[in-house]
């Protein structure tokens, strides 16, 4: 009995269902995040009579046919990338970014990550890294002697240096974009990387066109909403409650089958 086997990989999309949405509740507080989401296809199917075959030699053809499919299948767990909420920290170097772009991060390795998360730190020498101790590119070292560091929508970072009455720059930070950021791959601690698929980077100084700006003090929230996802939590246990009602139906048919004498 087929059925069995349908119903078993209906149970098995909504396990994958439910552990994609329990990943996004259990990132509600992580910065920058980006929610992901469950898509399903269905699997081949078996044609029993062929939809279009002729019938007679008159030419009379099949309207319908007969499919039956063999179940349903993973396609993806794309990235939602909308904007999160932006929240007040009154921290200097934090920084949000208000529309598209990613701040570019120097992995130990020598390759170019990309991140939303705007928790910027000061490491010994004074440059500007994530709270990993992963540099920000380009490059932007502060002096000991630096106070009231400010960051301008553009990017621009200044800072007064000792007795200096006129700020200084001290750097500018610039944004990445994609063609398809939905594309690009998560390695964890709020980290992405380029693929074929997500196109290569673009770079140009916030606030360009197509390129968000830079908010200096806020953070920008995850994007996921808590009673989206638990509405989605319900009706994946639901499903999956059903495909369960189609194995014990199939079950007891089997049975009633068996006992016949």
């Amino acid at each position: 009995m087929k059925s069995l086997q349908i119903a078993a990989t209906g149970m098995k999309a909504q396990e994958l269902n439910v552990e994609v949405i329990s990943i996004n509740i259990a990132n509600m507080r992580t910065t920058g995040f980006k929610r992901q989401r469950a898509d399903f296809q269905d699997l081949l199917y078996q044609n029993l009579r062929r939809t279009g075959a002729e019938t007679s030699d008159a030419g009379t053809i099949v309207p319908t046919g007969i499919q039956l499919g063999v179940g349903v299948k993973a396609a993806a767990t794309p990235r939602i990338m909308s904007q999160g909420s932006l929240q007040n920290t009154d921290k200097q170097l934090d920084v949000a970014i208000r529309g598209e772009g990613f701040l570019r991060v120097e992995l130990p390795d020598g390759r170019t990550a990309y991140t939303r998360d705007g928790s910027l730190e000061r490491d010994a020498a004074g440059q500007i890294v994530t709270v990993d101790g992963f540099a920000i590119e380009p490059g932007i070292v502060i002096p000991d002697n630096a106070n009231d560091i400010s960051i301008s929508p553009e990017g621009v970072v200044q800072a007064f240096v000792g007795a200096d009455n006129e700020p200084v720059e001290l750097g500018q930070l610039d944004l990445a974009r994609f063609v398809n950021p939905a594309g690009l791959r998560g390695i964890g601690e709020n980290l992405f990387v380029e693929t074929p698929a997500s196109g290569p980077e673009q770079v140009a100084v916030p606030g360009a066109e197509g390129y968000g700006t830079l908010l200096q003090g806020y953070l920008e929230a995850a994007n996921v909403n808590p009673v989206t996802e638990v509405s989605d939590l319900i009706a994946a246990q639901r499903a999956y409650e059903m495909n369960a009602r189609v194995v014990s139906a199939a079950d007891e048919m089997l049975a009633a089958t068996s006992n016949l004498r």
